[in-house]
């Protein structure tokens, strides 16, 4: 879709927003050992007390070695699902000329090889971090950013807008947690719709300290001290944000 124009952008998140789990569920799923120093680290940034690049300076120190494509691969032949409709979605947007962008603290190394083994849809634009990467293939998206920090997140957004020529108003943001706080600051600032996907009490907090107004919330809202219900989470299937998009982008 680069050199095209376009209708409007979804600038989404993917953990705990299009699919259920975390960024460093790889490693989990290899070192079981390591599950509770990962969910304290996980926790510490998503509530902004840490930074994202912090709390991959820490999880690098406490794993062995680099995690291999083989053992991506392991995982994801093992643990990959999305929520119910997310593949369907990012199709059904690309169809009616609207940038789909993955815009996540997840590795770039999980989306490379999801998409080597065709498990999702190819989006549009790929913005994810960096701390697992392997060597680029034709399958890989054709705009990939480089995230290192949360405040990547409106920057890589802005950086699709400029590039599209697309105004803020025509931008849908979806987020689940603290760690999308800035992203939807950005949002509001400048015109954005604001979806609440899965929202976490995290980012109810950050947005409410800073005046910013979530416009629609999708799925389970959870309350402080709320644990995840998955199973009702996966009953969620996210073809019904269409109508949502059809206003906002009045496609």
């Amino acid at each position: 879709m680069c050199g095209r124009k376009v209708q409007g952008i979804i600038s989404a998140d993917w953990n705990g927003c299009l699919a259920p789990g975390g960024p460093f569920d790889v490693i989990e799923f290899h070192y079981p050992e390591l599950l509770s120093i990962l969910s304290e680290v996980f926790k510490k940034y998503t509530s902004n007390i840490i930074s994202f690049r912090e709390a991959t300076l820490r999880v690098q120190a406490i794993i062995p070695a680099p995690i291999a494509e083989e053992q991506m691969d392991a995982y994801l032949d093992a643990s990959f699902r999305t929520y119910p409709g997310v593949p369907e979605l990012i199709e059904w947007c690309q169809s009616k000329g609207i940038v789909f962008m993955i815009n996540t603290t997840g590795p770039q190394g999980y989306f490379q090889r999801v998409l080597s083994k065709r498990l999702l849809p190819q989006p549009s634009v790929l913005s994810a971090s960096t701390f697992i990467r392997y060597p680029g293939r034709n399958t890989d998206p054709p705009c990939i950013y480089d995230l290192e920090e949360i405040d990547d997140k409106p920057r890589h957004t802005a950086a699709v807008l400029a590039a599209k020529g697309i105004p803020g108003q025509r931008a849908i943001l979806i987020g689940d947690s603290g760690g999308d706080g800035p992203h939807f600051e950005w949002g509001w600032q400048v015109g954005a719709c604001l979806i609440g996907s899965m929202t976490k009490p995290s980012l109810e907090n950050y947005c409410k300290k800073r005046g910013v107004e979530i416009s629609r919330h999708f799925g389970i809202s959870y309350a402080d001290g709320e644990g995840i219900a998955l199973d009702k989470e996966m009953r969620i299937h996210f073809m019904d944000l269409v109508p949502i998009i059809e206003e906002v982008l009045e496609v």
